[in-house]
C-alpha cells in the first residue's frame, strides 16, 4: 500500500468516527455523501478534541508527504478547521474560508456586481417582470405554483428526461437510484441531497421551500443532474480504481463545495439555454448570491447590523427583515454555514464566468473533469487555464 493511500484511509477512518460521534449526539452529520459505502459500523470518537488531535497529526503527515498527499492534506485541513470552530475557535473569515472552502474571502468590485445585476434585470424584463418590492411575488405567480407533492413527482421526471443529454455532455455512464422524501424542519435549507454509492436521497423541506414548475426544472438540474449524477460518477470512479488519491467522503465544509454548488447552480445555462424562465432564475441567483456575499463579509468584519440591513434592502428591495436577519446570523454565528454558504456566491460566479466568457471546448473540458473527481478551486483554475 502506498503512503498516500495509507494516509487517505487513515483520514477516512477519523472522519467516519467523527461522523459517528456527531450522530450519536443527535448532531449535524459530518459526511454528506460516501463514494465508497461501508456496511460495518464504525466506533464513534470519544470527543471532538480527540478528532482535532488526530486531524492535527494527519495534517503534519500530509505536509511531510508533499505533492502525493496534497488531496488528502486539503481535506484534512478543512475538517480540522471546522471541528476547531465547533470547539469554539473563531479564526478570521479569510483564514477560515481559505482552510475550509479553499478560496479567498474577497468580495467583488461594484462594477462587476452592477453588471451581474443588469444581466439579471434584463432576463426578468424579458419575462415581463419589473425589479422592485413585488418581484418575488410576481415571479412566483408567473412560474406556476405547484404543491410539494407535485414537486416531489415532477423533479425526478424532469431529471429523467434531461439525463441522457447531460450524461453525454459530461461523458459519464454513471447513474443513480433516487429516493425522495418530504420533511418540515426549522433549518436554512430548502432541498438537500445525500447518500452513498449510487443510492441518493433528495429531501424537500416544506418549511423553507416554495414550489413552482420552473423551480422543479431548476432543482432537477441542481440536485439530481448536478449533485446526484456527480456523486454517482465519483462512486463509479472509486469502484474502477480503489486507489484514487482523494478522500472518498464528501462534506459541505470541504474545498470541493465551491465546485459542486457552483456547477449545480450554473448547469441550466449549459443544458437548457433556451429556457428563458430558468435562465432568469440563474441570473437572479447569481446577483442575490453576490449580495449575500457582501453581507457575509460585512457581518464578519463587524459592520453595524443596521448598516448591513440597510445595504441589503437597498440591493434587494423585496427582502424582508426576517430574510436579512437569517442571512446575517447564518453567516456569522453558525460554524458550518460560516464556511459552507460562501461556496454559493464564489462557486456560481466562477461557473457563470466559465459559461459566459470561455469557449465551448474549454467549458466542456472543465465540465467533464468535474464529473470524474471532486476538484478544489485552485485545481479548477488550472484546468480553465489549460
Amino acid at each position: 500500500m502506498s503512503d498516500a493511500k495509507q494516509l487517505r484511509d487513515q483520514a477516512e477512518r477519523v472522519i467516519r468516527s467523527w461522523h459517528a460521534y456527531e450522530i450519536s449526539r443527535n448532531g449535524r452529520p459530518v459526511i454528506d455523501f460516501e463514494c465508497t459505502p461501508q456496511t460495518e459500523p464504525v466506533p464513534p470518537a470519544t470527543s471532538r478534541i480527540e478528532v482535532y488531535r488526530e486531524l492535527t497529526r494527519l495534517r503534519a503527515v500530509a505536509a511531510e508527504s508533499g505533492a502525493a498527499a496534497r488531496d488528502v492534506g486539503d481535506v484534512v485541513r478543512a475538517h480540522r478547521a471546522y471541528v476547531g470552530a465547533l470547539l469554539g475557535r473563531r479564526d478570521p473569515l479569510q483564514t477560515y474560508l481559505r482552510e475550509t472552502q479553499g478560496c479567498a474571502a474577497e468580495g467583488w468590485p461594484e462594477q462587476h456586481i452592477g453588471q451581474v445585476y443588469d444581466r439579471a434585470v434584463c432576463a426578468l424584463e424579458d419575462l415581463g417582470l419589473t425589479w422592485g418590492r413585488d418581484l418575488n411575488r410576481e415571479l412566483f405567480e408567473l412560474e406556476g405554483p405547484i404543491s410539494a407533492d407535485q414537486a416531489a413527482e415532477l423533479i425526478p421526471t424532469i431529471a429523467s428526461e434531461l439525463k441522457p443529454a447531460v450524461q453525454e455532455l459530461v461523458r459519464t455512464s454513471a447513474d443513480y437510484a433516487l429516493r425522495v422524501e418530504q420533511t418540515s424542519v426549522d433549518d436554512y435549507w430548502a432541498y438537500w441531497l445525500d447518500g452513498s454509492g449510487t443510492d441518493v436521497r433528495l429531501r424537500l423541506n416544506r418549511r423553507s421551500s416554495t414550489f413552482t414548475e420552473v423551480q422543479a426544472r431548476q432543482f432537477a438540474l441542481h440536485e439530481l443532474l448536478g449533485h446526484a449524477l456527480q456523486y454517482a460518477a465519483y462512486s463509479q470512479a472509486c469502484t474502477e480504481d480503489p486507489d484514487v488519491p482523494w478522500v472518498r467522503l464528501l462534506s459541505v465544509h470541504l474545498p470541493y463545495q465551491f465546485m459542486l454548488e457552483g456547477l449545480a447552480q450554473a448547469l441550466p445555462l449549459v443544458t437548457t439555454p433556451d429556457d428563458a424562465q430558468l435562465t432568469a432564475r440563474v441570473r437572479l441567483a447569481h446577483y442575490l448570491n453576490l449580495v449575500r456575499a457582501e453581507l457575509h463579509l460585512a457581518v464578519n468584519a463587524g459592520v453595524p447590523l443596521v448598516e448591513c440591513a440597510n445595504h441589503a434592502r437597498a440591493r434587494v428591495p423585496y427582502w424582508t427583515d426576517a430574510t436579512i436577519s437569517d442571512t446575517l446570523s447564518e453567516r456569522s454565528t453558525n460554524p458550518l454555514l460560516r464556511s459552507y454558504l460562501w461556496a454559493y456566491p464564489a462557486g456560481i460566479d466562477w461557473w457563470v464566468s466559465l459559461v459566459d466568457d470561455t469557449d465551448v471546448q474549454t467549458r466542456d473540458r472543465v465540465l467533464q473533469a468535474a464529473y470524474r473527481r471532486p476538484l478544489t478551486p485552485s485545481q479548477l483554475d488550472r484546468l480553465r487555464e489549460g
